[in-house]
């Protein structure tokens, strides 16, 4: 193989040949890293993606994915990344929102659509306008919160576990202890300067390869083994 990876067209006259299509629905578009993204206005993002399917030969929608900007007014994402068989090409639709705002739902035009809105509404709290079943996909019931928001904490609000005692799963806030929150952040190849919970009984041992034979025994073999 010449290459790792295949080989998609080139993305000359892509963003001109967006732009002409688009109008007015198109904020802005870059390419950067050989990939060609499309900013999106909002209201016009179900128009544009009937063009970008029917017209410029994108069919096939491979993935919805969220965002989450902070600092921006426009705090969330969704990416839209679209294939095209004819071309053999790959475009990004970028579109932004905030908490309140709903994204149109693409489901009319790719019914596979609806899981995959589906789960950024159930990572970011994303709403999507028009889907039939806005409903948590990988999170349980009653969760609260969205896992892939920068402020969510990493250790969640509950845990899960079964009770023996009441013979159901039960809910529990999460009790970290303090211990677990220290993190010393050195690399693993260069070793520990404390004694490690386990290894109190380990004995150093000295530079060189380790060997099962003691000096005075490779001295009477004579290094022939």
């Amino acid at each position: 193989m010449s290459s790792p990876h295949p080989k998609y067209a080139a993305n000359d006259g892509v963003i001109a040949e967006a732009q002409a299509a688009l109008g007015e629905a198109l904020l802005h578009a870059r390419d950067e890293v050989g990939e060609v993204a499309l900013h999106v206005h909002r209201d016009h993002l179900v128009a544009a993606m009937t063009i970008l399917r029917d017209r410029l030969g994108y069919q096939q929608l491979m993935e919805i994915a969220g965002v989450d900007w902070p600092d921006r007014p426009l705090r969330f994402e969704a990416v839209y990344c679209l294939l095209s068989l004819t071309r053999n090409h790959r475009i990004r639709v970028h579109v932004g929102t905030n908490e309140a705002d709903p994204i149109p739902s693409i489901t009319g035009l790719w019914p596979v659509a609806g899981w995959l809105e589906r789960e950024v509404y159930d990572m970011y709290g994303v709403l999507f306008d028009g889907n039939p079943d806005l409903r948590r996909i990988l999170t349980d019931y009653g969760f609260r919160g969205h896992p892939q928001r920068k402020d969510f904490p990493l250790s969640g609000f509950v845990e899960l576990r079964y009770s023996e005692a009441e013979k159901r799963v039960v809910y529990e806030p999460v009790q970290l202890a303090q211990d677990f929150r220290r993190f010393d952040f050195m690399s693993p190849w260069e070793g520990a300067d404390y004694i490690l919970p386990g290894d109190e009984k380990a004995q150093p041992e000295a530079k060189g390869a380790p060997t099962p034979m003691k000096a005075d025994d490779i001295a009477k073999d004579g290094g022939k083994k």
